[in-house]
């Protein structure tokens, strides 16, 4: 670590140098016993098993190389020195997992390696690996990439074919020289460990960067606002806007990292780009962020830009309706903290669960359905990388407050009594209420299984002008049109996939979306609240005024 030639880190010098307060100590040691309360640390049994299974999956892509290339007329010499090496990115390379966490790894291999190898050859390696569950590859993602799970360990598998003969052992990538000629992918994939080592550089205590960092993951978890698919943010954005509060104040400990980070962060006039360094265009002919050049790039609502070359920017999915959440909940966070710094609050408070299925009164429910689980995860992962685009299209719904989608979505399964049952709740004919998680018991009266993945957008109603409004309508119909034709690809097969959404109201949402005993303890509330004339989160005063809904409930 170094600050740069001009004395600080980052592209301005620091607002304070100032040593942290004896209350912000304080305050420190308490949220560091908050986030040990709030299992955010895993056990060293977990981190040596992570260990383990890195090495083995080191072993696996240097196998995979090595097979590959003698499949392509490679020399069993030259194969065996072809070689094949994994960097890790991400939360654990940063040091901010926790227990349950995936481990984002990069497999580098050479350039007669191809990304098709990966997924036709690699893929069945991972899934033939002893331990290994959930293998799905996901090749028609923005960053295609294997999910995997071995020995109880979550990872998420990227290649990178760089422009070598044979991957040595000591590659690094660091150096700019290795993004030459190769393609978008590849460099997006690439730059993921490149930035998080550059990230590690340009903070002046990694200590409490991470403290600060775990932090901030967890409020944001909590909130449901953890998620960069979905038009939120994703764990390298919150670490650059963490990583820029460290540079203001260089000597500050992380608990004044936190409070200061819900300030400035509450107060930041957007579009104005997040920077912690200046940005070079580099000696390759690879695009870099620019908004002077690209209208793209001025087209970002909350531009926070990557500081490794090429710079891009980390939050392009985030829309007219996630910028308002994200925006809303900071300073939910900047008010909280204001009262943990006072001492009327504790850090507790900052860790609340969201309340996303209790705020609407209407939700669109989409089930991305199949026969097959292994094929379930690779349609809902699709389904779910294509939820961005169905919010933006709501977007221009009239009388539409704003779409509000959740960061994630539920497996469960329905028990058919037929196959011919099984086809129709796949077609959307007939009712697809899942009805048991993934794993439970068979039903030998019930053989048959459709698998599902249910997502949810709330709808968020514009307050009516005047009482005397007439009742609003949302068609939403063009939209969840739209949505279906951009999922339903080349590989969807009718047959075997399907896809289902539908408007319901909120207390039509399953019961599986609640944690037990929640909502009847909502319910509660609500009665006594409507009984004191309260109005609800649509500023509506009373239930018979609710807004008419349009929608395609099958598509």
């Amino acid at each position: 670590m170094a600050a740069n030639e001009k004395g600080y880190w980052g592209v301005t010098p620091p607002i304070s140098v100032a040593a942290s307060s004896p209350r912000e100590r304080e305050i420190t040691t308490t949220l560091m016993e908050e986030l040990r309360q709030q299992n955010t640390f895993e056990t060293e049994e977990e981190s040596r098993r992570r260990e383990i299974v890195l090495g083995r999956v080191a072993a696996l892509v240097r196998k995979f190389v090595r097979d590959v290339s003698i499949s392509k007329g490679l020399s069993e010499t030259a194969a065996n020195a072809a070689g094949g090496k994994i960097f890790t990115f991400g939360s654990y390379r940063l040091g901010v997992h926790g227990p349950g966490s995936d481990i984002d790894t990069l497999c580098v291999v050479p350039k007669h390696v191809s990304r098709e190898d990966f997924f036709t050859v690699f893929e069945p390696m991972v899934r033939a690996t002893e331990g290994a569950t959930e293998v799905s590859g996901v090749p028609d993602a923005f960053v295609p990439i294997i999910g995997a799970k071995i020995s109880g360990i979550s990872l998420d598998l990227l290649i990178a074919p760089i422009g070598m003969s044979a991957i040595p052992e000591d590659l690094s990538l660091t150096d700019n020289n290795v993004l030459k000629n190769l393609d978008e992918s590849v460099v997006r994939s690439v730059n993921g460990t490149r930035l998080t080592d550059e990230l590690l550089r340009l903070v002046p205590n990694v200590q409490v960067f991470r403290d600060a960092l775990r932090c901030i993951k967890l409020w944001a978890q909590r909130k449901a606002i953890y998620s960069n698919v979905n038009g939120f943010l994703g764990g390298v954005a919150w670490a650059m806007l963490v990583a820029r509060i460290c540079q203001l104040y260089p000597n500050a400990v992380a608990g004044a990292i936190v409070a200061r980070f819900f300030t400035i962060m509450s107060k930041w006039q957007w579009p104005q780009p997040v920077l912690l360094k200046q940005i070079e265009d580099g000696p390759l002919q690879v695009r870099v962020w620019n908004p002077k050049v690209y209208p793209s790039d001025r087209a970002h609502r909350m531009p926070i830009i990557t500081p490794n070359y090429p710079s891009m920017c980390a939050t392009h999915n985030v829309s007219a309706s996630t910028l308002a959440i994200l925006s809303e909940q900071i300073q939910h966070g900047a008010d909280t903290v204001e009262k943990v710094i006072a001492g009327t609050a504790t850090w507790s408070a900052l860790f609340t669960k969201h309340t996303f299925f209790h705020t609407y009164r209407n939700y669109i429910q989409i089930l991305a359905l199949s026969r097959d689980p292994q094929a379930q995860i690779k349609w809902a992962g699709t389904v779910e990388s294509r939820m961005r685009h169905l919010v933006m299209k709501l977007e221009f719904v009239d009388n539409l407050r704003l779409a509000h989608p959740f960061v994630k979505g539920f497996d469960r399964v329905v028990r058919c009594a037929s196959e011919e049952e099984a086809a129709r709740i796949l077609q959307g004919q007939a009712p697809a209420e899942p009805d048991v998680e993934v794993g439970a018991p068979d039903d030998p009266e019930m053989p048959c299984k459709v698998y599902i993945t249910a997502f949810f957008v709330g709808l968020a109603v514009r307050p009516k002008e005047s009482p005397d409004a007439p009742p609003r309508r949302l068609d939403v119909s063009f939209s969840i049109t739209e949505f279906v034709k951009m999922t339903k690809t080349e590989s969807f097969d009718p047959a075997k996939m399907g896809i289902v959404l539908k408007h319901i109201r909120s207390t039509a949402l399953p019961d599986y979306v609640f944690d037990p005993g929640e909502r009847e303890a909502k319910v509660s509330r609500k009665r006594t609240k409507k009984s004191l004339g309260g109005k609800d989160e649509d500023g509506e005063g009373t239930p018979n005024k609710k807004p008419r809904l349009s929608t395609s409930s099958v598509a």
